[in-house]
């Protein structure tokens, strides 16, 4: 079954339909550039072009940088601040109404999605106990996982690091941004990394976002982490794969439930009213 994710980013609005029995994008994904300011017209304005770009109808899935509870978002650390208490569910349903079918558009936080991605299909697929999932880009997402179950809404990039939220002094960004080597760049995201560990105590760390794809070149410099430390398998495409399945779930979920001995996947999830992802998924095996 194939269901459409989109995955809103500081610097792009990315999306594909996404093959739910693979875990991949059915198609070569297509992609905007996030507006400035990226107000919610504006942005939505670019998930409708991604969206028909593909010439879709049916389920979408939509992610979103910051706190999202039922449909709502509740921070806009870098996107227009007029993101905060607005229905993004219900703009993102009015503008798609065409193409989204009669199931409303699910919408949740970005690295929430690619954790159940990357949880359900890639780097800690059956993976019990503590599992942190970052994203490191414009800034730095969070997924948490305790025994499969996300704790949503983590936004562990704004945790303090030396007196500094940590997504201004180890995000992807930072690191062009004051033209950090490998090196100098590896050994602010261990601090952080030991920061977390500290506050967790996580088994398995899952590296996420464009600079997976460079992992060699940073993460051997990691040192006096005691968990282990994996790249996304997805990449960047887990954010569209977890929003994929999140809108699959709240739409139809009889067909997102497992069956017995496969991974939970989104099968214990409440879509809570309207079709939304109030409660958080069980994923893992």
């Amino acid at each position: 079954m194939n269901v459409f994710g989109v995955d809103i980013g500081g610097s792009g609005i990315k999306g594909a339909p996404v093959d739910l029995e693979s875990g991949e994008p059915a198609e070569e994904r297509f992609k905007v550039l996030t507006p400035h300011p990226a107000t919610p017209d504006a942005v939505a304005d670019g998930v409708q072009q991604v969206v028909e770009h593909f010439g879709w109808s049916g389920p979408v899935g939509v992610t979103f940088p910051g706190v999202v509870t039922g449909g709502v978002t509740r921070s806009a650390a870098n996107v227009d601040k007029a993101w905060i208490g607005t229905d993004a569910a219900a703009l993102l349903t009015s503008r798609l109404a065409g193409e989204a079918g009669n199931c409303p558009v699910t919408v949740l936080n970005d690295a929430d999605a690619a954790g159940l991605a990357e949880m359900h299909f890639g780097a800690a697929r059956g993976r019990m106990g503590t599992v942190v999932m970052l994203t490191l880009g414009t800034g730095i997402g969070s997924a948490l996982f305790t025994d499969g179950q996300l704790v949503a809404n983590t936004e562990l990039g704004h945790l303090e690091l030396d007196g500094h939220d940590a997504e201004t002094r180890a995000s992807t960004r930072v690191k062009d941004e004051e033209d950090l080597s490998w090196h100098d760049w590896a050994h602010r995201l261990q601090k952080y990394l030991r920061h977390v560990e500290m506050l967790f105590t996580p088994q398995l760390f899952v590296i996420g976002g464009g600079v997976s794809r460079k992992s060699h070149k940073f993460l051997p410099l990691i040192k006096g982490v005691k968990a282990e430390i994996v790249p996304a398998q997805l990449q960047n495409n887990a954010g569209i794969v977890g929003a994929a399945m999140a809108a699959r779930r709240a739409c139809d979920p009889a067909a997102a439930a497992p069956a017995p001995g496969q991974d939970a996947g989104l099968g214990a999830a409440d879509p809570g009213p309207g079709g939304r992802p109030d409660a958080a998924p069980a994923v893992g095996g």
